[in-house]
């Protein structure tokens, strides 16, 4: 995962879109452009390169972009950035700009910007090949010519930050796809990579499941087989052609910044809108019907299967199996206020304390008890997959009926059917509508929620 290795990697886009605005910005400020109206023009071009640079895509750069590639983004940028900056005088109505000064000003802003994005992108590729900071560890799964060029891209191409660790060749007679298995989650394998042709239909198969099961980067070497996916992307390692076999929108960074800017809004908004009045008085009412503390805090598995303590408001009388056994309708240990706050999905509100904490997020796939993630791992195809992203508050599953007590074999299938749908398909539209559809829920009631 594009966090696995590095922590802090993450941050790179998000603080090269702020160092970039207060560039723009801080030339116009200081430029004799002969601005009125100050704060608008301000707002207007911070909007203006947010949007285009989404447009563009200017800040999706992978750790085999080349400098080529780099210089294509920076121009294609700058000429829409150049024709919306020029369109203010005329849709604004300002004959006094400096035209010559706006021009002055976009040359000093692309040479600003081009420094600072070659510089960055130069000292990132020196700090993985001579600090091997920021790597990532890969197996090369075939041995023939195409899988000979990759791992010598590995090996050659050490700014890339691919640490090669083993081959395998499964047209040799001792290869042993479980031992392969084995070997990649115990030396913390991040990426396998497949050549296609050595390998059997039902092999490809397994290696799916493997990676989606395990949280494990999966992609190809393609050739003329046919690979069975909906999504495949392709990607270019120093001219040799790499199948990616599914494309996360969250791992983008600029859609992650989007969705973690939203999430603190958001957050902020419920805890000091709603939370900081009705919890004391939620915790009265919580405290005088049972004896116990006002929160349930309770370990679940999150973004990375990493383990976080998620909070609720407690609705059910101090138990012994609160871990390890869901809520059921007519549920005897659910106290009489914990019945209405179950079902208006209040108990959840202090969950919006793990957004901010970064632990989750406002809408995602729904974090399981520790106990339900190790049983259900093991017994539903494709299961791991949820934690690619950060759960959620609410989730598309929840809304689609599929909340609550997991009665049937069929009811985590569908669930997680509707996680991975959300996870490939993500979109901040997408989120806005759970999140409306969740307040809908809440008001109406849901027949699952108790």
């Amino acid at each position: 995962m594009f966090l696995r290795k590095d922590k802090y990697s993450g941050f790179i886009a998000p603080i090269s879109y702020l160092t970039d605005l207060l560039v723009i910005n801080i030339f116009a400020f200081f430029l004799p452009i002969n601005l009125i109206e100050v704060v608008l023009f301000h707002s207007y071009i911070s909007l203006a390169w947010i949007i285009i640079a989404h447009m563009t895509k200017f800040y999706i750069i992978y750790r085999y972009t080349k400098a080529t590639q780099i210089l294509i983004l920076l121009f294609r940028q700058f000429f829409f950035y150049f024709l919306i900056l020029y369109a203010f005088i005329g849709f604004f109505k300002q004959p006094n700009m400096s035209r010559l000064a706006l021009a002055k000003y976009t040359v000093f802003v692309f040479l600003a910007i081009s420094t600072i994005k070659f510089i960055s992108y130069f000292l990132l590729l020196k700090y993985r090949r001579k600090i091997k900071g920021n790597t990532r560890n890969v197996v090369v799964i075939g041995k023939n010519k195409k899988t000979e060029q990759l791992i010598n891209v590995f090996n050659e191409r050490t700014e890339y930050g691919y640490e090669f660790v083993r081959q395998f060749c499964p047209r040799e007679g001792d290869f042993d796809i479980h031992a392969c298995f084995l070997f990649i989650v115990e030396h913390k394998i991040d990426e396998i990579y497949c050549s296609v042709s050595e390998l059997r239909d039902e092999e490809i198969s397994e290696f799916i499941d493997f990676a989606d099961n395990n949280l494990k980067t999966l992609k190809f070497l393609p050739d003329n087989k046919k690979i069975f996916s909906k999504k495949l992307k392709f990607e270019y390692y120093d001219y040799l052609p790499i199948l990616s076999l599914r494309d996360i929108p969250l791992h983008n960074p600029i859609n992650a910044l989007i969705k973690r800017s939203f999430d603190i809004l958001f957050s902020f908004i419920v805890v000091f809108g709603l939370l900081i009045w009705i919890a004391p008085i939620l915790a009265l009412i919580i405290t005088l019907e049972s004896k116990g503390p006002v929160f349930f805090v309770q370990k679940r598995t999150g973004f990375d299967n990493n383990e976080f303590t998620c909070f609720k408001f407690r609705s059910m009388a101090l138990n012994p199996t609160s871990d390890l056994k869901q809520a059921g309708k007519n549920d005897m240990r659910v106290t009489q206020v914990g019945k209405f706050l179950r079902r208006t999905s209040i108990d959840e509100l202090p969950q919006f304390y793990n957004v901010l904490f970064g632990n989750m997020s406002v809408v995602g796939p729904r974090p399981h008890m520790i106990k339900h993630t190790d049983e259900y791992a093991n017994r539903v195809d494709k299961y791991m997959l949820r934690h690619f992203v950060k759960p959620g508050i609410t989730g598309l599953a929840q809304v689609r009926g599929y909340r609550g007590e997991i009665e049937k074999h069929s009811d985590i299938q569908n669930r997680i059917k509707f996680d991975i749908f959300y996870i490939e398909n993500w979109s901040f539209f997408l989120d806005i509508k759970i999140i409306i559809q969740t307040i809908l829920l809440g008001i109406s009631g849901d027949e699952k929620a108790y």
